[in-house]
């Protein structure tokens, strides 16, 4: 029987397990890389398991989240990024370099390998035919510690690709919206995708791209697309082709599932407000009226999309009722335009042009006004990630995006008057690392922390029973957003746990943080949710600040991936209703409790919730693996790495 691709560079790093759906896996991984919002605590914790160098081939500190230095806490945590990296020996990305994700497949990615990233977008590496996974930020330090990255073997699932797409007027970004309305955001939960078919020829790797780091959107594990000549050529452009392999399924490869879908038929897509999935054809709103555009992000930001732009702009006038914001992805890219006059037509008609950074995406600047319609080519639009509550985030392509500034208005790419120049990749793309740092050698080189840096907490042991209050009773596809807030407040906490944790789900229960402090010393708190709970950024804050807060466990009905290997990194019990109408029976302020649970981690993982305040019980289970149960028995990751690493 043929292998798939995911089979192929599985079985050729795997050092535990076998290569089967739903088997328990550990592999060798590559490259490890962090950004700094959640890098600072990743780098923390590696400090924390004790040793004094990382144990993969390649590691990458990258600074792009917490760009806005409006005090010293942000500008703290680069100097400290930059010299943990100086003394661990990672590659350090000095802000204004790019945004992690766009950088990593300029300069680091290649087929065939494994990479981690502390963020969910990691699977942009898979457009160059690498896997790659987000993970939390302990994971990430684990495995720079020399472990293994184990986990449960997805799905692999076979998007058959063929036809061609309608060129320049609609775009990859629209292949991954289709994707969106036809499986929804849980429609990747527990699957890998496979590109295959013909059509992947029609597709640049920045384009595959695109269409992998949105497929973090659809609950993917991750995505992935064969090497061919197309990354052999982007490659090279990049003076890398020394790292090219080709690496295709074979012909009789199985797969969990296949789903056709055919590129010629795919017309411009919108996402609508506050979910990416809420999908529509952009000729459905055709004429509603825009205040803001932001183009660019790690979405779609690449040389030959930003190049499109500034075609589509060059000669004209944003509409005086816009604000149209541009942030190319990556120092390369922005460099790129400026020498070939790309950025002064997007000044001259009137764009507001960032620095290459994530930016408004994370609700870092560029906020829209209130109650205000912004579109965006970025990959999330959650209600108040942009951080104004009550606006309206659309998600299109940059194509969409730039007609729309231009327009006032949303215009259907497809009917517009306006010529677009179709826009290639170049030959050479201009290579100037400067701006990386390479590892240093110096082993004692010194770690600075300022003030707003503090030591990681740790949790102790699984205790036998827990009695504790349903501090929040939520609602389905609750967001890692929704738990704990990206933007200008939030992020500079981001290595300060006692103070960031006053913020946990302050979006949806501005109590909460009191709450769950008085309920601390009391047996601490418990949250209720319902499907595909914590959905969304992998930022292990939206663990690690509740576990600060008492949370003992969380019962829902189903986790988002990410978040749920979180919450076990953390000591965190990741609860699921057997029966998901006794989400009925649980009430905000009830107080529940579960005896025996070593017994029950241990043996069947079968729980009786006991509600003392209804004098009712009702049926609960973990589907851990055996090193998750482990890790919920040790406290969390960071002592369970501490014993394995540490001889």
């Amino acid at each position: 029987m043929g292998k798939n691709i995911v089979e192929k560079i599985l079985e050729a790093h795997i050092v535990s397990g076998k290569v089967k759906e739903g088997e328990l896996i550990g592999v060798r991984v590559d490259q490890v890389y962090t950004q700094d919002a959640t890098g600072t605590m990743a780098w923390l914790e590696f400090e924390a398991i004790g040793l004094d160098k990382v144990r993969v081939p390649l590691a990458v500190s990258y600074v792009d989240h917490n760009m806005l230095q409006s005090n010293f806490m942000n500008a703290d945590d680069h100097l400290f990024l930059r010299t943990a990296a100086a003394r661990f020996g990672a590659y350090f990305s000095r802000p204004g370099n790019g945004i992690c994700h766009q950088v990593h497949l300029e300069r680091f990615a290649a087929p065939g390998l494994i990479a981690l990233g502390t963020d969910s977008h990691t699977p942009t590496g898979g457009g160059m035919g690498m896997i790659a996974i987000g993970v939390g930020g302990l994971e990430a330090a684990s495995v720079m510690a020399g472990m293994p990255f184990e986990f449960t073997m997805p799905k692999v699932v076979k998007i058959n690709l063929y036809g061609k797409l309608r060129r320049p007027y609609v775009t990859a970004m629209d292949v991954i919206l289709t994707l969106l309305k036809m499986l929804t955001v849980k429609g990747g939960v527990g699957k890998i995708f496979e590109y295959g078919g013909e059509g992947v020829k029609d597709l640049s790797v920045t384009d595959r791209a695109t269409i992998t780091n949105m497929g973090a959107e659809l609950g993917a594990t991750t995505s992935i697309f064969p090497s061919d000549e197309n990354t052999l050529k982007f490659l090279k452009a990049q003076g890398r082709d020394y790292q090219w392999i080709p690496l295709e399924a074979d012909e009789d490869a199985e797969y969990a599932e296949i789903i056709e879908l055919d590129l010629s038929e795919i017309e411009p897509m919108i996402a609508q407000p506050h979910s990416p999935d809420n999908v529509v054809a952009v000729r459905e709103l055709k004429g509603m009226k825009v205040n803001q555009v932001c183009i660019g992000s790690c979405t779609n930001s690449s040389y030959k999309m930003m190049k499109t732009v500034a075609s589509i702009l060059k000669g004209k006038t944003v509409n005086e009722e816009v604000t149209l914001f541009i942030n190319p992805g990556s120092k390369q890219v922005y460099q790129m335009l400026a020498r070939e006059g790309d950025i002064e037509a997007m000044i001259s008609a009137g764009a507001r042009i960032l620095e290459s950074a994530c930016g408004p995406c994370i609700g870092m600047g560029g906020a829209p006004g209130s109650g205000q319609v912004s579109i965006r080519s970025y990959n999330r639009n959650f209600k108040g990630r942009s951080g104004t509550k009550d606006a309206f985030v659309y998600l299109a392509s940059p194509v969409v995006c730039a007609l729309a500034a231009l327009n006032g208005e949303i215009v259907n790419p497809l009917e517009t008057d306006l010529g677009i120049n179709e826009v290639s990749d170049p030959e050479t793309f201009l290579i100037n690392d400067n701006m990386l740092i390479p590892p240093r050698k110096e082993k004692e080189a010194k770690i600075i922390k300022g003030p707003n840096i503090k030591e990681v907490p740790v949790k102790a042991p699984l205790e036998e029973s827990i009695e504790a209050e349903v501090l929040l009773k939520l609602g389905d596809n609750i967001t890692t957003d929704d738990i704990l807030p990206a933007g200008t407040q939030v992020l500079p906490y981001r290595s300060n746990i006692p103070e960031i944790s006053k913020f946990t789900f302050k979006n949806l229960d501005e109590t909460f943080y009191e709450r769950a402090m008085n309920a601390k010393n009391k047996g601490g708190g418990i949250i209720v949710g319902g499907e595909n709970y914590g959905q969304g950024s992998s930022r292990e804050h939206a663990a690690i600040a509740p576990m600060y807060l008492g949370i003992k466990a969380v019962i829902a009905k189903s986790f988002a991936r990410i978040h749920r290997a979180n919450l076990i990194n953390f000591g965190i019990m990741p609860l699921i209703f057997t029966n998901p109408e006794d989400y009925e029976k649980v009430e905000q302020g009830d107080i529940l409790k579960l005896n025996g649970l070593i017994e029950a981690i241990k043996s069947e993982q079968q729980y009786e919730v006991i509600n003392l305040s209804k004098k009712n019980s009702f049926k609960v289970y973990s589907n851990l693996n055996e090193r998750e149960r482990d890790l919920l028995l040790s406290g969390g990751l960071l002592p369970y790495v501490r014993k394995k690493v540490i001889q």
